[in-house]
């Protein structure tokens, strides 16, 4: 997004309800929640005070935003960090917005367990339906030009090739035992190895778009992500587990971040699935939107074979 602008507010309700908020009218302005990763953004003139704001928020939220239409003063800066809340203004939204519009990044641990005491990990759960092997795009070319910020800029979506599949994992407890099993899908991108844990049920499948999209080709074998998902797995549900000693009268904790074994690790089989990028080529630059989420990207790939 071009700095010193950011969406209007009516571009900003759209963007929000696509990501998966549940957006209302307030005093002055709207306020979105959204319950799956508790996070709530309140878009207002800059008038009304961070203390006042805090009590429009749902209780249970954690992460809350206020958006103001103007650049806050520094005692309503102050303000929001002693109430725990985030301010930002059309000169910072931009660089946040991606975060905000994503779903949080699940953390080590979460997720929905397959039973209270652990259980045995068994088999990942089926993936996709046959033929559905397109992520339905929530962004559109509007959305995306608001996000990009570009001007004169020839928009593209393309379909990024991902190699998808369930997993279960047991993680290790805090007190270095067996912890609970967790379930998530473990995306490897085929184009730039890179790999992304994904919540179930974040995302849509369908069989084809309804309009024209660039479909990248597959830079890496199926066999090679493999390894790359594993460790990815194992790296995410790390637990910190503190050791305890006593040396000479002095209590000493060492403290190290554990992942669980690869025999701790469950991975099914992958479906090569095509995930939708907004890509802005101008005079000015290049940028690359997720048409999924609206988060900005950077080490995306150049190569595609037109559908």
């Amino acid at each position: 997004m071009a700095p010193g602008s950011s969406p209007s507010p009516s571009l900003l309700r759209r963007l929000l309800a696509a990501a998966g908020y549940r957006v209302e009218g307030i005093a002055g302005g709207i306020l979105a929640v959204r319950l799956a990763d508790h996070r709530a953004v309140a878009i207002v003139p800059n008038g009304r005070s961070p203390e006042e704001l805090e009590r429009a928020f749902p209780p249970g939220t954690v992460h809350r935003t206020v958006v103001y239409d103007e650049p806050p003063s520094d005692a309503a800066r102050a303000s929001a960090a002693e109430h725990g809340l985030e301010l930002l203004d059309p000169t910072t939204l931009g660089p946040a917005l991606g975060e905000i519009l994503l779903a949080s990044a699940l953390a080590p641990g979460d997720g929905a367990p397959t039973g209270p005491d652990g259980g045995e990990l068994g088999d990942p759960f089926p993936l996709v339906a046959s033929g559905a092997r397109t992520v339905r795009p929530r962004i559109g070319r509007r959305e995306a030009q608001a996000i990009a910020g570009l001007d004169a800029a020839r928009y593209v979506l393309r379909l990024v090739p991902f190699y998808v599949a369930a997993y279960r994992v047991r993680a290790v407890a805090p007190d270095g035992g067996p912890g609970p099993t967790r379930r998530h899908l473990v995306a490897v991108n085929a184009t730039t190895r890179r790999v992304e844990i994904w919540e179930e049920g974040a995302r849509e499948l369908v069989a084809e778009l309804d309009g024209p999209a660039e479909r990248l080709a597959p830079q890496l074998g199926e066999s090679a992500a493999v390894p790359l998902a594993v460790e990815a797995i194992r790296r995410h549900h790390a637990v910190r587990v503190d050791h305890t000693e006593q040396h000479a009268g002095a209590i000493v904790v060492e403290s190290r971040r554990v992942p669980p074994s690869t025999e701790q690790v469950r991975l099914g089989p992958f479906s090569l699935l095509y995930v939708p990028y907004w890509y802005a080529e101008g005079v000015a630059g290049r940028q690359i939107v997720d048409a999924v989420s609206g988060r900005g990207v950077i080490d995306a790939p150049l190569r595609a074979d037109r559908v």
